[in-house]
């Protein structure tokens, strides 16, 4: 990338492409070590996640806190708030004054939330927030910044800061974007089920509440099988490379209806949970 800069941003631009599935591949990783997955010790896991928590700009202890939280109560109607998508009842939007409904409504825009949100929460977000982190998290984040930083005056000393701007952000924003599409449409999807608190179940949750999201070889390779969502959630400790094959080879699973790309564009339009139809709704019938 850095060559290509003397023959065309556009080259470079286009190499970003493939740059951004290999930083998405890298999350993946980091992801599954705060799972304590993709090695069989615990400190391997954290020490090389921690290293990755600066490249992918994603503080360690702190992001897997909220994603435990997240595998603990997605789909839980009594339990929102925290590592989800905002996502309202039919009739909390109801009860919502005007700037609050267009406040939401801007949130969940798609322009919004992969154009400008999801860029915005790498680059920005993650940076800070240490008040409300413990000490374990702080110290780590500050690192993650601290590392975030030292990389960018390496290169930028050596190379130029134009250098670093011109392929690191077109990188972060393609992967970001990416990355928060992954996220979305891994619960917001036609045929998704949501419970209350008292009928919620982990394993029932796994299996009709996250979406088996069929991509195309490549993209499931960078993407590190993350579209498998249902195993994962089913069993967190199975590392991203054991998920195809935990998928294929149990009968359970036959039945499930995939996602494809095409199918999960329609993700897009959803933006309410009807408690009466008991299925996510578009914006409309509110």
């Amino acid at each position: 990338m850095i060559a290509s800069l003397e023959l065309s941003f556009w080259l470079t631009l286009a190499l970003a492409f493939p740059a951004a599935g290999f930083l998405i591949r890298l999350f993946i990783i980091f992801h599954d070590c705060g799972h304590g997955s993709f090695f069989k010790r615990r400190k391997i896991n954290d020490a090389v996640g921690i290293f990755l928590g600066v490249l992918t700009f994603t503080p360690y202890y702190a992001w897997h806190r909220a994603h435990a939280v997240h595998h603990r109560t997605v789909g839980d109607l009594d339990r929102r708030g925290i590592g989800d998508v905002w996502t309202l009842t039919v009739k909390e939007y109801r009860n919502l004054g005007f700037w609050k409904r267009i406040t939401y409504r801007l949130y969940r825009h798609p322009l919004v939330m992969f154009g400008l949100g999801a860029f915005f929460l790498f680059l920005i977000r993650n940076r800070f927030g240490l008040k409300a982190m413990n000490r374990r998290e702080r110290i780590n984040a500050i690192l993650t910044n601290l590392g975030i930083l030292a990389i960018a005056l390496v290169v930028s000393l050596t190379m130029g800061i134009k250098t670093y701007v011109l392929i690191q952000l077109p990188i972060l924003y393609l992967a970001s974007v990416a990355g928060v599409w992954l996220f979305y449409v891994q619960h917001q999807f036609d045929g998704v089920h949501w419970f209350h608190h008292a009928q919620w179940d982990y394993k029932t949750l796994a299996l009709q509440g996250c979406s088996f999201y069929k991509l195309p070889g490549l993209l499931q390779w960078f993407t590190g099988n993350i579209g498998f969502h249902h195993i994962h959630h089913l069993s967190p400790r199975i590392p991203n490379y054991k998920l195809a094959a935990c998928h294929y080879e149990n009968r359970m699973f036959a039945d499930i209806q995939p996602l494809t790309l095409k199918t999960s564009l329609q993700s897009l339009r959803l933006g309410l949970w009807d408690e009466q139809k008991q299925q996510l709704v578009g914006f409309k019938v509110s």
